[in-house]
């Protein structure tokens, strides 16, 4: 557990450190897309199981223009016996161009139907290099709902436009 928080840390700095050696014009920023469709596919630790899954998170952004702020919707989906649907809010922070802080408030529903549908927060974090339209690059989410909690790694994907 120890090492995800140090995989953590390292992964949320070191896009501020690749940002501070570069020289951007400030007549020229770099280009920022006002709509935003993307997927990733995740490695996910299960906390209260001690286990491993497979998990998808899809979603909707809407840049704020001339800000660094978005909002949109999300969906995530963990494929196991324990699986699980989310479906959140999200709000989304560039400190720098390829440099996004994510916050999901939502709801999740258990596959089984057993328990009621729970209240969760999504954190997620992630850099991304642009190739034209579409962005790519890693993720890193930490998920919490009630007497459980996720953490997933995976590969970002998305469309700019």
């Amino acid at each position: 557990m120890r090492i995800l928080w140090y995989f953590s840390i390292i992964l949320s700095g070191a896009p501020l450190l690749v940002r501070a050696q570069e020289h951007i014009h400030p007549d020229h920023p770099p280009s920022h897309y006002r709509n935003e469709v993307a997927m990733s596919n995740n490695l996910v630790f299960l906390g209260k199981d001690t286990e491993y899954s497979y998990g998808m998170h899809l979603h909707y952004f809407r840049n704020i223009a001339e800000t660094k702020f978005g909002y949109g919707l999300g969906y995530e989906r963990i494929f196991d016996e324990h699986g699980h649907n989310t479906l959140s809010i999200e709000g989304s922070y560039r400190p720098v161009h390829e440099f996004v802080l994510m916050l999901s408030p939502g709801i999740t529903f258990d596959d089984h139907g057993d328990r009621p549908p729970d209240f969760s927060i999504h954190l997620e974090t992630g850099y991304e290099f642009d190739i034209r339209h579409f962005h790519l690059g890693p993720v890193l989410g930490f998920a919490s709902k009630p007497g459980d909690y996720h953490i997933s790694l995976g590969l970002h994907l998305g469309y700019g436009f």
